[in-house]
């Protein structure tokens, strides 16, 4: 979607045909995003809240967080649905097909199968997670991001509206990077969501005595009304989607390697990345180029290597990270747009052990290529 709104606002694909082949109706709320921006954005108008101060939590610290001059913005996935569906359908040359495609294959134009149809295409730009992903036995690492959140209120006054909890790790799933965030949307209503970065997923009533947990023993709150839920699992990998690009087949989102292999933050790398790929086909440049910074993508392959052979390790690595550098250091880290001196200041209060034996074992990999 956030690729076709970028195409829509350029003059040079008004005279372009554009399909989009969607399984879903994309009419339900089955997300929220949540990014971190400078002053205004263009999703402003669709945000459901935004905080401008956060707090983050271990078993031995706390740190209040003066975000400005950024933000924290927190946009519900049907709001955006919503929008740019109307967007879109304003647009004579857009089509909208339901559809769950099944393969894509090459030729002198491309083929795209459906269940339903077939469809020729001169670019594909395909979310689909490419199959080789799920091979166990490749030499990738890969954690999954696995999260559940209820939306709840009081009949109270419990919360500050103005400030959010970034990460609290304050209580832990045994020998595990796990995290609770609090968002407040009111005095009275808030979205709280445990979260794992981890290999295994939990059994599903774990997530909810976790939070049931964190609810009375961290916040000391009950008697609260759950009014909405959300679950979701995210691929965290230095699996190398972007190489499943080929021609004018190119995979985006997920499928592409849009995800912050670290962080799992995705929206705004899709804002950007659809920028760039739109960019890139108006002056002719290849159409992936510049996305894929090669520093980053090293970057995150040593974190998720560590996290995978150490998953005890992520408190005290996000302790470092969060005590020991400004906020909007972080920030610029995480949105792979920082210095070279701000990354080498955030990588030396990391534990060196774990960290060099990950490099070592990187090299070791990227000689036997």
């Amino acid at each position: 979607m956030q690729l076709a709104l970028a195409m829509r606002d350029e003059v040079f694909f008004s005279d372009k045909r554009i399909i989009i082949l969607e399984k879903s109706g994309k009419d339900q709320n089955d997300r929220t995003w949540c990014f971190w921006e400078q002053n205004e954005g263009k999703w402003d108008h669709l945000l459901r809240h935004s905080w401008a101060k956060a707090d983050f939590y271990t078993s031995a610290h706390s740190r209040q967080l003066e975000l400005l001059p950024f933000r924290y913005k927190m946009l519900r996935s049907i709001d955006f649905y919503q929008y740019a569906k109307e967007q879109i359908s304003k647009s004579p040359h857009f089509h909208w097909q339901n559809e769950e495609v099944q393969s894509v294959n090459q030729g002198e134009k491309l083929s795209i199968i459906g269940k339903s149809g077939k469809y020729t295409a001169d670019y594909v730009f395909d979310s689909r997670i490419p199959e080789d992903f799920f091979n166990p036995n490749d030499k990738y690492t890969k954690l999954l991001q696995h999260f559940k959140g209820w939306v709840v209120r009081f009949s109270e006054d419990v919360f500050d509206p103005e400030r959010f909890t970034m990460m609290d790790f304050r209580l832990l799933w045994p020998d595990s990077t796990s995290f609770t965030y609090v968002l407040p949307l009111s005095k009275r209503e808030a979205l709280i969501e445990f979260t794992l970065f981890s290999s295994e997923l939990l059994q599903k009533e774990d997530y909810d005595k976790m939070l049931q947990k964190y609810l009375s023993a961290i916040l000391q709150l009950k008697d609260f009304e759950i009014i909405e839920v959300e679950q979701g699992i995210i691929p965290m990998s230095d699996f190398p989607f972007h190489h499943y690009s080929k021609g004018r087949h190119i995979r985006i989102g997920t499928g592409g390697g849009w995800v912050k292999p670290s962080s799992g933050y995705s929206f705004k790398n899709c804002e950007r990345y659809s920028q760039k790929i739109v960019s890139n086909m108006i002056t002719g440049r290849a159409i992936n180029e510049g996305l894929f910074p090669a520093k980053y993508r090293f970057y995150d392959a040593i974190f998720l290597d560590v996290l995978h052979r150490q998953n005890e390790l992520g408190p005290q690595l996000f302790e470092s990270m969060y005590l020991k550098n400004s906020v909007q250091s972080i920030f610029h880290f995480l949105d792979n747009q920082s210095s070279l001196s701000d990354d080498l200041k955030i990588i030396a209060g990391f534990p060196k052990g774990p960290f060099l034996r990950a490099l070592g074992r990187w090299i070791g990999r990227w000689r036997r290529k």
